[in-house]
């Protein structure tokens, strides 16, 4: 009769390896709630206008949120156990473009300065968008403040948002290069990861 707690390792081969939950949920939940969000907002722009401003609200509420989650969240969600210095962030690079980077748990430092500037942009998208919205059609929290500006500056305002708007965008093809690199180099799938929350402890 065979052993239910006994191994299925056969012998000489190497053991599973150790996977370890590195993403908690709500982190999980922010990375494809703003991909979500600003892929709406993309495709809406100007024909769904109301569909393009909630959208730009979703990504800027999930945004408040990491934020104040990188102060109190879990270990890894944590600013400070991810966020570098330009001089550690390119010594990192040099070792992605000699083909021998360190592997880190959570965030590397390339991935955290791109994670950075994703979010600083998309914030900045938002915000732009909510003052477009309360100068050109007098609508939302900035309403008020806005009111009586000239067609000009509301104009300015508006090119503001979708020069941020593209700049921010030209970034993520960037990302997604630097997901996969980082996912071969490592031998690990970095999107499965961030789906299910667990990597491989050590590769």
């Amino acid at each position: 009769m065979s052993n239910p707690n006994a191994s299925t390792t056969a012998p000489g081969s190497n053991p599973p390896a150790e996977r370890v939950r590195v993403w908690d949920p709500f982190v999980r939940l922010f990375h494809w709630g703003l991909a979500g969000a600003v892929l709406i907002a993309f495709l809406t722009e100007d024909e769904l206008l109301e569909l393009h401003t909630w959208a730009g609200y979703t990504a800027l509420a999930l945004i408040g949120v990491r934020l104040v989650w990188g102060l109190i969240g879990p270990r890894h969600a944590r600013w400070a156990e991810f966020v570098r210095g330009p001089r550690a962030t390119l010594a990192y690079m040099g070792e992605i473009v000699r083909g021998h980077p360190a592997r880190y748990l959570g965030h590397n430092p390339a991935g955290a300065a791109m994670a950075v500037a994703l979010i600083a942009g998309f914030a900045l998208t938002a915000i732009t968008g909510v003052m477009v919205l309360g100068a050109s059609e007098f609508a939302g929290p900035f309403a008020s403040a806005l009111a009586g500006i000239s067609a000009a500056t509301a104009h300015d305002l508006k090119e503001a948002h979708e020069f941020i708007a593209w700049a921010t965008l030209a970034l993520v093809p960037l990302h997604l290069l630097g997901v996969a690199l980082a996912s071969r180099q490592h031998h690990e799938n970095l999107v499965r990861g961030m789906i299910d929350g667990y990597k491989i402890k050590e590769v």
